[in-house]
């Protein structure tokens, strides 16, 4: 280490030097007593010691409000959102999914998870104009095997489902080409991914969506019910991994979740906010939430409630709900949508008086 290239009292250096300190990470490990016993320094020179050396290992430094308010760019990529291709599903998220943090698509079996996670690989490769952020995106798969089939019917289906934007921009876009497809099936494999495999593809500008699919399952038979401790642990370090992705490439995170039967009220209260009238919360529990940004809930409408005289009223294909469960910037809401040859799209439903 050249201590020479901190800007310290040439006293406080030559002292380090003396006591033969190697490495920042030796003076760290080190408390305050036992510096000053090894460098014969002042306890005032310690704590300036202190302070330069752990000053160096801050990445980002402490911003005010006026600096992040003059920072336009910042600003604008903070807002940004990227569109999932409908306008009545942009409408609820006003805009789109947030470009940084993480969010949180959970839901019943057939509830149309996937589906959405599909139309957003093709959504992020539109222009900035279309809602799109123009790179690709990686699918990261922890169960099942990647839906190939049906992500060629989308990308076919593409002109008639995106009407809004032009047949020659359409035409220009390579979809198949940006969809990047990762397994990973447990743990370790999954973490070595996201730290090493998606770091470098987001270096490179080659994806601006992330898609997770599901973290449910990574956890389901590696911990048992005395080992929550250690899955607190494991949630909380890729929680972080996966917000420093997000903000460090302004990288929307998409993870799918599944969903557990509540055992009591207090457990649909903490996961859902009182949302949802179904005793069923997301997987994962409370450490999990407090990773998040945003979470959406989607939902089958039973035929009960399709039915004349039901909740709501729709012909045609099965309704599906996708509903806001929490978020800084929306209140809780929700809307109807069907899944199609073309897409996801959301429709209008008539309630009855």
């Amino acid at each position: 280490m050249d201590w020479d290239q901190f800007d310290m009292n040439p006293k406080v250096i030559a002292a380090v030097k003396k006591a033969n300190i190697k490495s920042v990470k030796e003076i760290l490990n080190l408390s305050g007593a036992d510096l000053q016993r090894l460098t014969k320094l002042s306890s005032m020179d310690v704590q300036c010691l202190l302070k330069t050396v752990s000053g160096t290992l801050r990445k980002s430094c402490v911003l005010t409000a006026l600096q992040l308010y003059q920072d336009k760019d910042h600003c604008t990529s903070q807002h940004q959102k990227l569109s999932l291709g409908c306008s009545v599903l942009d409408s609820l998220l006003r805009g789109g999914i947030p470009v940084v943090g993480i969010t949180e698509l959970a839901g019943e079996s057939s509830a149309g998870k996937t589906q959405i996670s599909l139309q957003l690989c093709l959504s992020v490769q539109y222009p900035y104009e279309y809602g799109g952020l123009e790179s690709g995106a990686v699918y990261i798969c922890t169960e099942d095997v990647f839906p190939n089939k049906r992500l060629q019917q989308l990308i076919d289906q593409q002109h008639t489902f995106r009407a809004d934007v032009p047949f020659d921009v359409i035409q220009k876009i390579k979809f198949g080409n940006s969809v990047f497809i990762e397994h990973a099936a447990d743990l370790d494999t999954f973490y070595n991914c996201i730290a090493k495999r998606i770091t470098l593809l987001l270096s490179r500008g080659m994806v601006r969506l992330v898609v997770i699919d599901s973290m449910a399952a990574l956890f389901r038979c590696e911990f048992g019910a005395k080992d929550s401790v250690m899955k607190a642990r494991y949630l909380q370090t890729f929680g972080a991994k996966l917000h420093n992705l997000s903000s460090r490439f302004r990288t929307p995170i998409l993870c799918i979740n599944q969903v557990t039967d509540a055992v009591d009220e207090t457990d649909v209260a903490q996961s859902n906010f009182g949302l949802l009238d179904k005793n069923i919360s997301p997987a994962l529990g409370l450490t999990w939430s407090n990773q998040l940004l945003m979470r959406l809930m989607a939902c089958r409408i039973t035929q009960s409630e399709q039915s004349p005289g039901g909740a709501l009223q729709h012909t045609g294909s099965v309704l599906r709900t996708l509903s806001v469960v929490f978020a800084p910037h929306l209140p809780q809401s929700f809307c109807c949508y069907a899944v199609n040859l073309e897409g996801v799209k959301g429709v209008k439903v008539k309630t009855p008086l």
